[in-house]
């Protein structure tokens, strides 16, 4: 199956959809963020990977910088009571990381399976 690793599935593809790095086809998780035994598709084994706390990095490092940019421009533009300020980026903050955290690790996982980054992937 290597060179369906390699041709058929995209790591980009895989990991936004959040399905199998090697398949494509198979759910990665098993609960919201609970990485999957083994593939339903493809029987690869997926319960020891660990894509540690990179995905939320990224996703801090993301969401913040956005809902800072969005909040100077609103204060500054429109300079709003701090309590519009709460009700505006509390929400926004939430939805963005929760949004972004799964695809995120995902990705990284799928990107770890392409490079093997990770010796717990045997794709032989």
């Amino acid at each position: 199956m290597a060179g369906q690793q390699s041709g058929g599935v995209s790591a980009l593809s895989a990991g936004l959809r959040c399905r199998c790095p090697r398949c494509g086809q198979g759910r990665l998780f098993a609960g919201y963020l609970t990485v999957a035994e083994i593939c339903a598709s493809c029987d690869l084994d997926l319960k020891q990977h660990d894509s540690g706390d990179g995905p939320a990095f990224f996703v801090m490092s993301i969401v913040g910088v956005v809902v800072v940019a969005l909040a100077m421009w609103v204060e500054l533009s429109y300079q709003p009571a701090y309590w519009i300020h709460m009700v505006l980026w509390g929400p926004l903050i939430l939805a963005g990381t929760f949004g972004l955290l799964r695809p995120a690790k995902a990705l990284l996982i799928a990107l770890q399976f392409k490079h093997r980054a990770d010796s717990t992937f045997d794709d032989e």
